[in-house]
């Protein structure tokens, strides 16, 4: 067997390493590297299954222009002549790039350089401003610079865990994993703030379940309720804070919980001195997320909870690269290696890139970037590796832009996503596991992603696509790279004018490194563990306080319920990778409506059926889960499913254009909106070897099998199965008078190539064993037609660990019969003893059959 290569995970900011061992042509075996420092081996659901996505099956390998195959010399030329034209007749702002924290950062160096340095336009943009933008102004606002002050050593450390906004054991499993550890090992104790009683919140030894964008109220209030209790730290505040003029008396205490249960929060607080607040999108995607982001360093800062061991405001990422883009420029109110636009600083970058262009200001952020494409402004976009058709809001509105846009770019790594459909031009990108750079985590770590197969068909890397559209544009020279170490080499020498500015980004350690030292690269952290210890980046060396307001009610008499948006375990983003992964669409294969039970029944809605939620912005149809955890007059939906995979089920038709004023980020978490029942007439599922696209159905929704799909769907009219079967041998059997029909197609050799079963009143039979039969050949075909075997399968339940394919009944069963443990049931089953994440769902499901046999006895 060939060596295990070290690399980093395609997914979230943990950044988790990983041991990539090639076993065929496109086959891996994944494992932790039990060398990384972020994750020492461990990994959650989608890093394990890696493998299963790095199949060829719907790549883009070959550019395309207008519509037709053309060669890369030809593609390159057609970007280059139509950025010109466009320049040359509307100026520099007429072309705009919008790129991605799935980049490497070499990449994001190259674009930003192109797009800032040549170009000369502040327009470039990424989709972090959709996850992490608000972090950034509430870290410059109060450091001076956007410095995460902690690393995930301190989680080791903390006696008090605050989790805000964040369901840390389905998107970060791995922290989680780190914070269960440290509550088993110091006895530390967990607080979850968050509306919904998610399954981190059921672990937590106190959830605060408060109102969507509560939480400046709640951290003023907690500040104010620190100071009356004396518990203000005043010779850090002297020494090391500038406060707001009136700072103290512009507080607001009025937590918005229910006063018993702050008290008790309060208590926690001034109990435990090592307190890390770890915040995420639940605080970041609002209206507001920069002044929460600021209410939370507010309390770290005047308890002098910071730049100490085991405490501190720590901001953990979404995407593996969000930081790495941060640190090169990417965001459009920065310029590159955290500098501004100041007449100095911009001459320190254009003296460095060796350029006249430079652009002289700030570009447009993401939201405001697609008004000015659908304002005919801008008249070139070029998106890399990212889908905005899907992710950012009022997702209708982004879409008629992009059809209304002159000329579209996009590189991209599967040839069909919603924003590659309104493509002029598409590049062929290499993807995880063709990729060769750097990326950096939540906690400034520096990692290398390595090359595990040769690049396929004609695809290239995004840095080398850059560097040969500037050639083609005359800019060759300054982009005359080898190899991705000259572009890194490049980057970490550029950090010197970042350092020699007093910043804390500094990695001239590594401006000389050759290729092989930079092949050998271990992960290293740049600005050390506690990187503002040694003081902060603004004028005074000092943190600033700044007085930061709840935000006013977002009441709407038309649009009474307030709606969540969230991320589902075991998908990720619009599930261009995840959704090719078979184990990882066992948990949650549709998109679910999380509703509470008094409203659901108010609006007349099922368990299991459907619901439309309406917006001003748009609408969306989705599968419908009665839940105890959502809060009255609350409605949670996932944020993942795209047309590729689902006819409804799209969140971002629904939230508004409406950002916050100081970062830019959109409030994908409090949207007004209103609810009603849908009743279909009829409703079927078919499981199938092809992968059809329905048209014109209520609601269709698909998900991966090992052999092909599963489709659910619900119609209001009569289906045309014609274009959901494939050719072959069909059987059918129908009773008319309870409006059930089921047709099986088998192959010539007998193959079973597709089965639906559809009823207008009835039930449907189980899914999974009729999946199961796909390209089988020894076919029953009276079970077939039944939907299920003459004798009785084991009935798992819903699967709860898509590691190991155990469902809630196989936990049940293991309760029964004695695990009375998380980790006895780990041992009887092996749930929950890989990536855990779904050890939240054991715990209940143990806790549930333990309550019911103490009834039961009693």
């Amino acid at each position: 067997m060939a060596d295990a290569i070290r690399t980093t995970c395609a997914y979230c900011g943990v950044g988790c390493g990983i041991a990539a061992t090639v076993t065929g042509e496109r086959d891996v075996q994944i494992a932790g590297d039990v060398h990384h420092p972020a994750n020492r081996g461990r990994l959650c659901s989608k890093g394990t299954h890696l493998g299963e996505t790095v199949g060829l099956e719907g790549r883009l390998l070959h550019p395309q222009v207008d519509g037709r195959p053309a060669s890369w010399d030809a593609a390159l030329a057609a970007v280059a002549g139509r950025m010109r034209a466009a320049i040359d007749r509307h100026g520099p702002d007429s072309v705009a790039f919008y790129v991605s924290g799935q980049l490497l950062t070499e990449d994001y160096y190259a674009v930003n350089k192109l797009a800032k340095g040549f170009v000369g336009t502040g327009n470039i943009d990424t989709n972090s401003r959709l996850c992490m933008a608000s972090a950034v102004a509430a870290h410059n606002r109060a450091f001076g610079e956007d410095v995460v002050p902690c690393s995930y050593e301190d989680l080791d450390a903390a006696d008090l865990i605050l989790l805000v906004g964040s369901n840390t054991a389905w998107c970060h499993p791995v922290v989680w994993q780190r914070i269960e550890a440290t509550r088993a090992r110091r006895g530390t104790r967990l607080v979850v703030i968050d509306p919904r009683r998610t399954e981190t919140a059921e672990q937590a030894d106190l959830h605060i379940p408060l109102a969507p964008d509560g939480d400046i109220a709640l951290f003023n209030a907690l500040l104010a309720a620190m100071k009356a209790r004396g518990h203000v730290d005043d010779t850090y505040l002297a020494d090391h804070v500038d406060l707001d003029p009136g700072f103290w008396d512009k507080l607001s205490r009025d937590s918005g919980i229910e006063p018993s249960l702050f008290a008790r929060l309060a208590d926690l607080v001034e109990a435990h001195p090592r307190m890390i607040t770890l915040f995420s999108q639940g605080a970041n995607q609002s209206r507001c997320g920069t002044d929460k982001g600021n209410a939370i360093i507010n309390l770290h800062l005047a308890t002098g909870r910071i730049n100490r061991v085991g405490a501190g405001p720590f901001s953990i990422t979404g995407q593996p690269n969000a930081m790495g883009g941060r640190e090169v420029g990417g965001l459009a109110n920065t310029l590159a290696v955290h500098l501004g636009f100041e007449p100095d600083a911009r001459a320190e970058v254009a003296a460095f890139w060796n350029t006249e262009t430079l652009c002289p200001g700030p570009g447009l952020k993401a939201v405001d970037m697609f008004r000015a494409v659908h304002e005919g402004r801008i008249k070139v976009l070029w998106i890399m590796a990212t889908n905005p058709a899907v992710s950012l809001p009022d997702s209708a509105f982004v879409r008629e832009a992009l059809a209304r846009c002159e000329t579209v770019i996009v590189s991209e790594v599967i040839a069909r996503t919603d924003t590659a459909r309104f493509a002029d031009i598409l590049l062929p990108a290499h993807g995880w596991g063709e990729k060769d750079g750097t990326v950096t985590n939540s906690e400034r770590c520096v990692s290398r992603q390595r090359a595990l197969f040769p690049a396929p068909g004609e695809t290239r890397a995004d840095w080398r696509t850059v560097a040969d559209v500037a050639a083609k544009m005359g800019w060759g020279a300054a982009f005359d790279w080898a190899g991705p170490a000259d572009v890194f080499r490049e980057y970490a020498a550029m950090t010197g004018l970042a350092a020699r500015r007093g910043k804390a980004l500094d990695l001239t350690a590594y401006d000389t490194i050759d290729g092989q030292d930079y092949d050998r690269l271990e992960p290293f952290q740049w600005g050390g563990a506690r990187p503002l210890a040694s003081g902060y980046r603004t004028a005074s060396g000092k943190a600033r306080m700044v007085s930061v307001q709840p935000p006013r009610s977002l009441a709407d008499a038309d649009f009474p319920m307030r709606l969540n948006t969230a991320r589902y375990r075991d998908q990720w983003h619009t599930m261009t990778r995840t959704g090719l992964s078979p184990t990882l669409s066992q948990h949650r294969p549709e998109p679910l409506l999380e509703i509470h039970p008094a409203d659901a029944s108010a609006h007349a809605i099922l368990d299991g059926g459907l619901a439309r939620v309406e917006s001003a912005s748009g609408a969306s149809v989705y599968r419908v889960s009665i839940a105890h955890t959502q809060r009255p007059g609350e409605l949670c939906v996932p944020m993942h499913w795209t047309d590729m995979m689902s006819g409804e089920g799209r969140t971002n038709r629904l939230p508004n254009q409406s950002v916050d004023p100081i970062s830019g980020q959109p409030g994908f978490k409090d949207s007004a909106v209103r609810v009603e029942a849908v009743t279909p007439k009829w409703r079927a599922f078919l499981v199938t070897c092809e992968a059809p696209q329905p048209m014109d159905l209520v609601y269709w929704t698909r998900s991966r099998l090992r052999a092909g799909w599963l489709y659910e769907l619900a119609g209001a009219g009569t289906i045309d199965l014609d274009p959901l079967l494939p050719e072959g041998e069909r059987l059918e059997v129908a009773d008319t008078a309870k409006g059930m029909r089921r047709i099986a197609v088998r192959s010539a050799e007998g193959t079973l190539l597709a089965a639906i079963y559809l009823t207008r009143s009835g039930t449907l039979p189980p899914r999974e064993w009729v999946a199961g039969k796909l390209l089988e050949s020894e076919l029953a075909t009276r079970e077939l037609l039944a939907g299920r075997p003459s004798e009785p399968l084991p009935d798992r339940g819903a699967i709860v660990c898509v590691c190991h394919g155990v469902g809630e009944r196989d936990i049940a069963r293991a309760a029964d019969q004695g695990a009375a443990t998380v980790a006895a049931i780990g041992s009887a089953t092996c749930a929950g003893t890989n990536c855990g994440s779904c050890r939240p769902a054991i715990a209940r499901i143990l806790e549930s059959v333990q309550s019911l046999a103490k009834e039961t006895v009693s």
